[in-house]
């Protein structure tokens, strides 16, 4: 799918392109291509003279590689922006940008291309902003520090998300009498929350790196140039919140697991208090089965074996009834 924006009065609008004869009728200054195909690439190549390379979107690039500027100008970084929610795993999606300044056939400020395999909430959030929000976007630059403005916006509301959910987790933990099944799906919770928290925090990181490219590449008007100060401020605040829900995810995995150390504590004790209680009857009927002679089973003739049956109860039943006045059977 190819995408073009362009600009009037101040507002982003989008078409989509099905022709090299549409692509020709404007002048965008962001071009977006989502999946695209053979013959969609070999449009932009005609008309704007840009040759998409083969590992844009490729997961294994070297790091090194990921941020870097072409001898004709074009700076080429490749970032990752995070899908979560929509009863979907959380991911992370590759998008490759091409910042094209330098491009004498175009008169716009230079048109930013972005290469992506599928839909990111972020291009959303952003398109949705720069119809309603005149004059947000004044170039392509602009376009591309929005989006990783958008980008840790997005990342800030999934960190809220995670704490609606720890909080619903801590109320079922701290509220004490938490069963082996209840005590699995919370641990099931904070893991889904711990692996979540993780993907944000490597998600900002790429965020900033990205930015601080940016800035050191010099390309930023001052205007920019602060705006992409304060998008690191934002992310610096963003590793706060981050850390602390580590700490947050740890404290609950550690009440979790001894809760369900406690369970198991108690059937551990069930049967240790049952065996005690269990080995005088055992003597008992070791003493009296072992076919002697006792002078006081003979002087009971019949009555005997009632004997010693109530003898067995009561040898049972003393310890338990010690046990449960200590305390120890509930």
């Amino acid at each position: 799918m190819l995408n073009i924006f362009t600009l009037a009065n101040g507002r982003l609008f989008q078409e989509e392109i099905e022709s090299l004869e549409e692509l020709s009728r404007f002048q965008p200054i962001w071009v977006d291509l989502e999946s695209p195909t053979l013959e969609e690439k070999r449009w932009v190549k005609q008309y704007y003279g840009l040759s998409i390379p083969e590992d844009a979107m490729d997961e294994d690039i070297e790091e090194s590689a990921r941020f870097y500027e072409e001898d004709n100008g074009d700076l080429h970084i490749r970032s990752d922006f995070l899908i979560a929610g929509g009863g979907d795993e959380p991911r992370a999606v590759r998008v490759a940008f091409i910042l094209n300044l330098m491009n004498s056939s175009l008169k716009s400020h230079g048109v930013l291309f972005s290469i992506h395999d599928e839909d990111v909430p972020v291009f959303r959030l952003l398109r949705l902003r720069a119809r309603r929000a005149p004059g947000l976007i004044e170039d392509a630059k602009e376009v591309l520090l929005k989006l990783f403005d958008a980008d840790a916006e997005y990342s800030a509301d999934t960190l809220e998300g995670i704490y609606d959910e720890l909080e619903k987790v801590s109320k079922q933990v701290l509220a004490g009498d938490v069963t082996d099944t209840l005590a699995g799906e919370a641990l099931e919770a904070i893991a889904r929350q711990e692996d979540l928290n993780g993907r944000i925090r490597r998600n900002v990181m790429d965020t900033r790196r990205a930015v601080s490219f940016m800035m050191r590449s010099r390309m930023l008007t001052a205007e920019q140039f602060e705006e992409a100060r304060q998008i690191l401020r934002d992310i610096e605040s963003l590793d706060n919140h981050t850390a602390f829900l580590f700490d947050k995810i740890n404290f609950l995995m550690d009440a979790t697991v001894g809760f369900i150390n406690i369970n198991q504590n108690r059937t551990i004790k069930i049967f240790s208090v049952a065996s005690v209680a269990l080995l005088p009857p055992t003597l008992v009927a070791s003493l009296y089965g072992m076919n002697l002679q006792f002078p006081e089973l003979q002087a009971m003739g019949r009555a005997a074996y009632p004997y010693v049956l109530v003898l067995m109860a009561a040898s049972a039943l003393v310890p338990m009834w010690y046990f449960n006045k200590r305390g120890w059977l509930k």
